[in-house]
């Protein structure tokens, strides 16, 4: 059984939340919201406080007025730490949400205890400007023009999803993209895109563990393993036949290898 409440002040954080002992929240990506993480919150609660969040614009989360500053993100989720009594917590970020946990660990690292980085890169800065295009076009532009996030949701669900990605997968990620806000989705595009590449990744010093999916096209194995490069003594686990999307399309392997690396540091 979960629990959803809502975090405040204002903008409000919704989350997700089951199970007792240290805090591992679970970050989703531009796309995303938490029921992204439904396959998770049930097999880490045995062990863990598991918690999934809507970011702020996201899900049952409020929204906001003005632009986005990115590292409002990782703020937040020191709120989340702060309402659970969390000291340090174990961060899991997919993508957009690897790039707040990276933030995090940059300028909370004194509330962080492990860092699990899944198919996501250093920043916008490091994409040849052809992919950067590519990247707006098929999300921003659509909704400039006067789309909504259920038309773009199919096809660029299809640019992330692996090969061999079951439907069931496929349709969950079309669901997470239809129900984007379309106002603070565009905000977050245009944070996102803005990001310089991070160079202090050698300063993190909690255990890291970065996931790959061995056919993800956008955040690819080679940035992968130039991430877990950077970071003193950190992990790299490719998980063979998935796309972006790891613990949406290989749900029971991703739980497998992040579990056996959370539960090496309980208590550390």
């Amino acid at each position: 059984m979960t629990v959803v409440e809502k975090i405040g002040p204002a903008p409000r954080i919704a989350v997700e939340h089951a199970g007792n002992g240290e805090v591992v929240i679970f970050l989703h990506g531009i796309g995303g919201n938490r029921r992204n993480w439904r396959d998770q919150l049930p097999a880490f609660a045995p062990s863990f406080k598991a918690v999934a969040w809507d970011a702020r614009g996201y899900g049952d989360s409020d929204d906001y007025e003005g632009p986005l500053d990115f590292k409002s993100y990782a703020d937040d989720v020191v709120r989340v730490l702060d309402h659970f009594g969390a000291t340090r917590a174990h961060v899991v970020g997919l993508s957009m949400g690897g790039r707040i946990a990276m933030d995090f660990a940059a300028r909370h690292g004194d509330r962080l205890k492990t860092l699990v980085l899944c198919d996501t890169h250093k920043g916008f800065g490091g994409f040849s400007e052809e992919k950067k295009a590519a990247f707006i076009a098929s999300r921003k532009e659509p909704l400039l023009a006067g789309k909504e996030p259920k038309d773009i949701a199919e096809p660029v669900a299809r640019t992330l999803i692996g090969p061999n990605a079951s439907e069931e997968a496929f349709r969950s990620l079309v669901d997470s993209m239809s129900r984007l806000h379309k106002e603070s989705y565009i905000k977050s595009i245009e944070a996102s895109v803005r990001m310089d590449v991070r160079s202090d990744l050698g300063a993190v010093t909690v255990p890291t563990l970065v996931v790959v999916g061995s056919e993800d096209k956008l955040t690819t194995v080679p940035m992968a393993q130039e991430i877990a490069g950077d970071i003193p003594g950190a992990e790299l686990a490719v998980i063979k036949g998935a796309g972006h999307l790891v613990n949406i399309e290989e749900p029971e392997e991703f739980n497998t290898v992040v579990l056996d690396f959370l539960r090496r540091h309980i208590n550390g």
